[in-house]
């Protein structure tokens, strides 16, 4: 026991003294805040981004009042010229395209044949834009033709928003539920990488003894057993103590970012049109929605979901990277370990594939539920499947069947590491490691 103690601190120690784990423990926060606030910013410039957009209404259909200006595009109306010349002035202009409606030869054919030149592919989100323009102008026009009445038709549309209660007469949000498909979502994918990043570093690390043949002397004094616990679990080690650092640090630069770049959610309101007690009305249910979603925030199970994330990634990281180690003593350098690690990721991206496309839609149905009670899966779609509200004896039966099966694969990777320590210079196949298993 005092070994193990020993090889774990061992472990440990190299892991955090190590410069590489030191900078990226704390400039990783930094790095993935800077890119998403890099990937905001340049969103918004591209959405705020001004055109010029010239255009040639050959219908005589349209008029000013239909292609209004706005923040992200104006219109230039090219009047009385063909789509040649309008193509040359737009050119020489330097406007973004131009946008030719052709004569009126009847509704559904002037729909059919209205054309955007540009020289690049155009932005679509504009380009969605001035199709629904055009769009609600040729249906006013073709209704009118019909004798439909314009006013008793927009005065018979109805707008259905379904509010959301649980059989107690407590009001729910539809938001909230998709603040648990992110928080779901956000926690696989979090750990499946966890589990890959610190998996490969127990892996190289077996493997960088190894070559170095101090493996030799370690194992003359350490049962091999005990050595593969202890790099596991001192890798473990390091990668919780970052992983709290992290959210930490993340914690504090949201906090910061939120008070130095914050946006008052009511903020635009005041610019809005109307008058001032329609203003104020709006203003008020912005408040009362943004109050109540905090309030459901705080509804989540917040702290069931912080340490069921550090049992799965116990589980799943310890299980995963027994399997690791064992890959890492079988080979002689890291091209060689290329022909198992299929059979090992493969489990990970089911996991994350059925997260997506199972839990997401339905997160107690039949398969969400077994695959959160496989082993290799059950530390993603499980987590997944937390801030939905999961049974308790799911989670007792998830957790029992990870412990155990750990156990075993532990076991199984223990008498492949301690043939394959001694390894040099073969590569092993499937058929060889069976073999070890069985000594």
């Amino acid at each position: 026991m005092d070994k193990l103690k020993l090889i774990i601190k061992r472990e440990f120690i190299a892991k955090v003294r190590n410069k590489t784990f030191i900078i990226m423990t704390f400039l990783s926060p930094i790095l993935m805040v800077g890119m998403i606030s890099l990937v905001a910013f340049l969103t918004k410039t591209s959405l705020e981004q001004s055109r010029t957009v010239a255009y040639v209404d050959a219908s005589k259909l349209f008029s000013d009042e239909d292609f209004k200006d706005d923040k992200t595009i104006s219109f230039v109306n090219l009047f009385n010229v063909d789509l040649e010349t309008a193509k040359a002035i737009t050119k020489e202009s330097d406007h973004y395209g131009l946008l030719y409606i052709p004569k009126n030869t009847g509704i559904d054919s002037i729909s059919k044949n209205i054309h955007f030149y540009s020289e690049d592919s155009p932005n679509l989100i504009m380009i969605a834009g001035i199709e629904q323009t055009i769009t609600t102008k040729l249906q006013t026009l073709k209704r009118k033709r019909l004798g439909i009445d314009i006013e008793k038709l927009n005065s018979s549309k109805v707008s259905v928003d379904v509010n959301l209660s649980n059989f107690s007469g407590e009001r729910t949000s539809k938001l909230i539920n998709e603040l648990k498909i992110g928080f779901g979502i956000a926690a696989g994918y979090l750990l499946m990488m966890l589990i890959i990043i610190y998996g490969n570093m127990v892996m190289r690390s077996v493997i960088e003894e190894k070559t170095s043949r101090i493996i030799e002397i370690i194992i003359s004094s350490v049962k091999p057993f005990q050595l593969m616990l202890g790099k596991v679990i001192g890798t473990a080690s390091a990668g919780l103590l970052q992983f709290f650092i992290w959210s930490i640090v993340l914690f504090v630069l949201i906090i910061v970012s939120s008070l130095v770049f914050g946006v008052d959610l009511t903020s635009n309101v005041s610019s809005m049109q109307g008058s001032p007690e329609q203003i104020e009305v709006i203003k008020t249910a912005v408040e009362n929605d943004t109050q109540f979603i905090i309030k459901e925030f705080w509804k989540l199970p917040i702290t069931s979901m912080f340490f069921l994330f550090i049992f799965y990634f116990l589980g799943g990281y310890l299980l995963y990277s027994s399997i690791y180690a064992a890959i890492g003593a079988a080979v002689d350098n890291e091209t060689d370990t290329q022909q198992f690690m299929l059979p090992v990721i493969l489990p990970l991206m089911l996991g994350v594939y059925v997260g997506f496309s199972s839990v997401i839609g339905d997160p107690h149905g039949t398969i969400a539920i077994v695959f959160s009670m496989i082993p290799f899966t059950s530390p993603i779609v499980m987590l997944m499947r937390i801030p939905f509200g999961v049974p308790w004896w799911e989670i007792a039966i998830s957790m029992i069947l990870l412990i155990i099966t750990f156990l075993v694969v532990l076991w199984l990777a223990a008498k492949i590491y301690r043939v394959g320590i001694l390894m040099h210079g073969k590569k092993p196949t499937y058929k060889e490691l069976y073999k070890w298993m069985k000594y």
